[in-house]
């Protein structure tokens, strides 16, 4: 049996997400406070402060939730979890926390370029032009052929497909609110429009995606210790080249998650770990894989819980 360490994306900030982990930990500690001098500024203190509304700007909630993530990592090795998955994978954000984790990009430069990412999609459109909507009780065949109804001469189509009957669409502010109609009438369970700063993962970011293939040129990177599943294709990345090509990709392609765990779930995982705050991912692979085991690491500031749910579902393989 193998397992896969998942990290989440933007949307599960909150403030105050691993003070304890900060306090209890100097392994976490440093993770945190090295990420501020990177920085030049005390990220940390939005962190775990707030106010909800600065950690929730995109520029912010980015290298944010990377740097937690990253921390609760570092919590879990200085316990003497011995972390060796078969594939790292994050959701949209997640799948630039899979750089640092897998030693890609060193933290300075990863935290540096998710803020860049961050200010790159928050500015990308103007305020109000652009929207995203959850879709609730439809699959995302039927949502692409209704976002094609709907686009008219904009942008509309699916962003995340996330589980089972559960997809974002993305877009222009008026063919995405078109195409929640028509999916309401044609028996969506919900449809819910998301308060995001831009309409993310549909071509209206291609912009960002071109001026991120510049900031990647800027950076050293390395392959991957361990394969990363992209979100963009869903295929595990080995190489740096492919990293990058799949990045770029990623910008203005829908997050292809359901596809991710099912790909992980044939090649044998049998569990994942989440590391991060919450247990959105957790609660979405329970529906995409029924019976795999899945535990959530980012609140879990007693480290030997963690290895005790681990082994749990890869005996004598995680805890040294």
């Amino acid at each position: 049996m193998s397992y896969a360490i998942v990290f989440p994306g933007q949307g599960s900030q909150e403030a105050g997400m691993g003070r304890d982990l900060y306090d209890n930990c100097a392994a976490a500690r440093s993770v945190f406070d090295e990420a501020d001098d990177a920085l030049g500024f005390a990220l940390s203190d939005i962190i775990f402060n707030g106010p909800d509304e600065e950690l929730t700007k995109t520029v912010n909630a980015q290298p944010a939730l990377l740097v937690t993530s990253i921390a609760a990592l570092a919590a879990a090795r200085d316990a003497g979890i011995a972390i060796t998955p078969a594939f790292y994978a994050g959701h949209s954000l997640g799948e630039y926390t899979a750089l640092a984790a897998s030693s890609v990009l060193p933290l300075t430069d990863a935290v540096k370029l998710v803020r860049e990412r961050g200010r790159l999609m928050q500015n990308a459109v103007p305020l109000g032009l652009g929207a995203m909507s959850a879709v609730i009780g439809l699959d995302a065949d039927a949502l692409l052929k209704i976002c094609d109804e709907a686009r008219g001469e904009e942008v509309c189509a699916p962003a995340n497909v996330n589980a089972p009957g559960q997809v974002v669409i993305s877009g222009d502010a008026g063919a995405v609110a078109r195409a929640g109609k028509l999916a309401s009438e044609r028996g969506a369970k919900k449809v819910i429009p998301l308060k995001v700063s831009a309409p993310f993962h549909c071509t209206l970011m291609r912009p960002v995606a071109d001026a991120l293939a510049e900031e990647f040129g800027k950076l050293s990177w390395s392959d991957p210790n361990i394969p990363i599943v992209a979100n963009a294709d869903a295929k595990p990345k080995k190489s740096a080249d492919d990293i990058k090509s799949a990045l770029f990709a990623q910008t203005f392609s829908p997050v292809l998650w359901e596809d991710c765990v099912n790909v992980m779930v044939g090649a044998g995982v049998a569990g994942f770990a989440e590391f991060g705050p919450g247990s959105v991912l957790s609660g979405l692979i329970k529906r995409i894989a029924k019976g795999v085991k899945t535990v959530s690491a980012g609140k879990m500031a007693d480290m030997s819980k963690l290895a005790e749910a681990m082994e749990g579902f890869v005996p004598g393989g995680l805890a040294q």
